[in-house]
Formats: C-alpha cells, sequence, structure tokens
C-alpha cells in the first residue's frame, strides 16, 4: 500500500527493484508473459515477509516454477473484481492496493489496503469468486500465483504449507482487529491507531517507520476507519497542532510515536 517506488506508465521488468524500472513496450498479460519475464521469489526484496518466508533455496526454486508470470496494475485498475471467479492469489510486488466492498444497499466500504509483501485475493478461497474489487492505490506489479499450483506445492513442502496458513490466520486476525476498532474507538482512536500500523508495515519492510506517504485518499481512510474525510482531516490537524505529527499533503512524519499509541 505504501511502496516508495514511483510508478510509470508501462509495464516493467519486475526483476529490477532498484528503483528505477526498465520499460517494456511489448509487454504482454501475465498468462501470457514470456518465460524471461517471470519474477523470482530468490531475488525479490520481499521475499522474508511474502510467500517464500523460511523456504530453503531449493524450496524457493520450486515455489518459482508455481509463480510463473507477473502483471502490471496501472493507478485506478481493478485487479479483480466482486464475483470474478478466484484463480489465483496476487503478492503485491511494488505498489498498492485497497479493497472495496459493495453492499447490496449503500455505499461501498474500503475493506482493507495492501503493500509490497501483502497477499490479494485470498478472499475468493471459500465460494470461489472474489467478494470484494482490488483497485490499484499507485501504478503496481503484482506476483500471479496459480492456487491449484500453490495447493499442490504445498503438500509437498510443509514450511510453504505452514507459511500459507500463517496467512490465512494473519487474514483472520486483521479482520477481528478492524472489528474491534469500530466498535470500540473513538474517531481519534482509530485515525491514530491506523497510522501507527502503517508506520509498523514500514517499519517490518525496512523502511522508516516515521517519515511515509498514503498513497490512499482521506475519503479511503474515513470509509475503512468508519468515519467522515472531514473528521479524519479534522483530526489530522488536531494531532499536528499538539506536535504529535507533521502532515504535507499525503506525506506524514510521525514525531510522537508513543503519545499516538496513548491516544
Amino acid at each position: 500500500m505504501f511502496d516508495m517506488h514511483t510508478g510509470v506508465d508501462a509495464a516493467w521488468d519486475s526483476t529490477d527493484m532498484s528503483g528505477t524500472f526498465a520499460r517494456r513496450e511489448d509487454a504482454m498479460p501475465a498468462e501470457q508473459a514470456p518465460s524471461h519475464a517471470r519474477t523470482r521469489c530468490a531475488t525479490c526484496m520481499m521475499r522474508s515477509i511474502c510467500m517464500a518466508a523460511s523456504l530453503e533455496a531449493s524450496e524457493v526454486a520450486r515455489l518459482d516454477n508455481v509463480v510463473q508470470s507477473w502483471r502490471s496494475v496501472r493507478q485506478g485498475e481493478r485487479l479483480y473484481r466482486a464475483g470474478d471467479p478466484f484463480r489465483s492469489i496476487y503478492a503485491v510486488r511494488v505498489g498498492s492496493f485497497k479493497t472495496v466492498v459493495a453492499p447490496a444497499r449503500g455505499k461501498e466500504t474500503i475493506s482493507g489496503f495492501f503493500m509490497a509483501g501483502d497477499s490479494l485475493g485470498m478472499d475468493g478461497i471459500c465460494l470461489e469468486t472474489h467478494n470484494c474489487d482490488a483497485i490499484a492505490l499507485e501504478d503496481s506489479v503484482v506476483c500471479v500465483i496459480p492456487f491449484h499450483l500453490l495447493e499442490a506445492l504445498c503438500r509437498e513442502i510443509k514450511p510453504l504449507q505452514r507459511q500459507l496458513h500463517k496467512m490465512l490466520s494473519a487474514e483472520i486476525v486483521r479482520e477481528s482487529r478492524q472489528m474491534m476498532l469500530l466498535g470500540s474507538t473513538s474517531a481519534e482512536q482509530r485515525v491514530a491507531a491506523f497510522l501507527l500500523s502503517v508506520s509498523a508495515r514500514y517499519r517490518e519492510r525496512g523502511y522508516s517507520a516515521t517519515s511515509f506517504v498514503l498513497r490512499m485518499t482521506r475519503e479511503d481512510i474515513g470509509s475503512f476507519l468508519g468515519v467522515t474525510l472531514e473528521t479524519v482531516s479534522r483530526t489530522l490537524s488536531k494531532f499536528q497542532q499538539e506536535g504529535l505529527l507533521t502532515v504535507q499533503g499525503k506525506s506524514i512524519e510521525l514525531l510522537n510515536l508513543d503519545a499516538l499509541d496513548a491516544r
């Protein structure tokens, strides 16, 4: 969700993670990507927090054979839509996404934000169709992992199976925490908890935990937290006046993590 790289208006070679992406004018859809365009788990900087975590080199090589392609998704485009058949899990290699749920009646709701190292699409496992839209917050790249191939490999590589179980469990924990946050905290506490969550996720990925860019809009944050856009903006302004942070557009610098945690 909060990748520090800048997107480009063309597909790129996903093996180059230096921040300068090689343009590929002849880019093909993920299912048609040539073998030289395949991503490699062994060289991915997100490996330690993604699907390949805890795998031996030989096991990573086998996972590479399952992750056969990558896909670029431009800002505002959908990786998949609610109702689409579930076929693959997507590992975010570069960029960020939001998931949007549209109830039968009422306004669309943001159900989650995903950044490099996170996995998308697990919502489709239960009913074999996706129950939300996944929309790119910036130009992004995902690794496409066909689920039937991943399942087969999990039966042979137990550490991979455990990692998949951990990822599924993490989704349950995330949603439980979100329900508790929405049901028992004030608007200020929700915004503070959100900023601290973003901070922790940046730290996990080796980036600054106190200075980062929020790729989503204030309206998106409000939808996710169950408050209005105005409430989010007003709360950020209040925190800035209290010396807890500074805000400049989408750039945030957290000045007092302990004080935010104590809200």
